[in-house]
């Protein structure tokens, strides 16, 4: 399997980037290739600007293939892309409606930019966002369509891990004791690490391009040392790179995740993604706590106490169900019989 980086064939590359400017005719298709660069570049996080340029790039596609034209687009031809996702999405596969969401604000909010900066041109190249009047999907706010890992299952990804190489080692691990985000994970370098009142710490940019330290335990910190020590102990750079020598990238993670996963015979090895080590961590600590969603919700730099909550499999269980609490409160004053 290549660890290449995926291709950007017909993207033009501005600043270091590929910038997906969907297929258009257009009178003004280097104008609409400034304002895709522009637009890119307000997003602070390097990961966000992947995730737009890909959900950009996966509705300029399918207007292509459609035979449809993005800047005379209607809501209904968003409305029609929306269904297909559903029907087929990628390799076949239904998208999950998170993701279909997520496409579709990254597309509105590109819309969104055309029209206020095109608005005072001789020829705006789009008069109004299509996107905005779009059946949007209904996302469950105290639900996550993620698929973790129980214990077990954690352990045996690990042992593969481990067989596999010291870096898919580390990586596995920093993945699933930091909980950390894949797009925090592909910028950390090695200048990143350091120490804090006796703590060994990793100084990360997270979302919302905010700097993060995360504590490194020893089993941790000791797995990043041997994998640095592998590689000559390099003072600075990326942290974590392919086996070619190149820096990792999202596709590389989530190939490497899947890979191992269908070693260690889990049976959701088709579905795992980074974000399934991350949602197994703040599981876990929810786990770990009695629910103590405050502290989760720190571990895992929510900003929205809400989205912590969607992690807590102690909500569902009867066990718990407050009926129970308040039965022992009321449940002495029915009538004797």
């Amino acid at each position: 399997m290549t660890d290449q980086p995926p291709s950007t064939a017909g993207a033009e590359i501005v600043a270091g980037e590929p910038i997906a400017v969907p297929a258009i005719v257009t009178p003004a298709p280097t104008r609409l290739a400034e304002l895709t660069t522009m637009w890119l570049s307000r997003q602070r996080s390097a990961h966000t600007r992947t995730a737009y340029r890909r959900d950009l790039w996966q509705w300029g596609d399918w207007c292509a293939a459609t035979g449809r034209n993005p800047l005379t687009a209607r809501a209904a031809d968003l409305d029609a892309w929306i269904v297909e996702q559903r029907a087929t999405g990628a390799r076949g596969k239904p998208a999950a409606e998170s993701t279909i969401a997520r496409r579709l604000s990254s597309v509105a909010s590109w819309y969104d930019y055309l029209v206020v900066n095109t608005a005072a041109d001789a020829e705006p190249l789009i008069a109004y966002n299509p996107a905005q009047a779009a059946a949007r999907p209904r996302i469950d706010p105290d639900d996550s369509s993620t698929v973790g890992l129980d214990r077990p299952e954690a352990d045996r990804l690990l042992a593969e891990a481990r067989a596999d190489a010291q870096a898919s080692y580390a990586l596995i691990l920093l993945l699933l004791v930091a909980g950390l985000r894949v797009g925090s994970a592909i910028s950390a370098r090695v200048e990143d690490l350091g120490t804090d009142r006796g703590h060994r710490v990793l100084n990360l940019t997270v979302k919302g391009g905010r700097r993060r330290r995360v504590p490194l335990p020893p089993v941790l910190s000791h797995a990043l040392d041997q994998m640095l020590a592998e590689r000559g102990a390099p003072v600075e750079g990326p942290l974590f790179l392919t086996p070619s020598g190149l820096p990792i990238y999202e596709l590389y993670v989530h190939r490497l995740i899947r890979r191992l996963a269908r070693r260690a015979g889990l049976a959701a090895a088709g579905v795992l993604s980074p974000h399934s080590l991350r949602h197994t961590a703040i599981t876990e600590i929810l786990d770990a706590t009695g629910g103590d969603l405050r502290r989760a919700q720190d571990f895992a730099g929510h900003a929205d106490p809400r989205t912590t909550r969607r992690y807590d499999r102690r909500r569902d269980q009867l066990d718990n169900h407050g009926a129970y609490l308040l039965a022992g409160r009321f449940g002495d004053t029915a009538p004797d019989d």
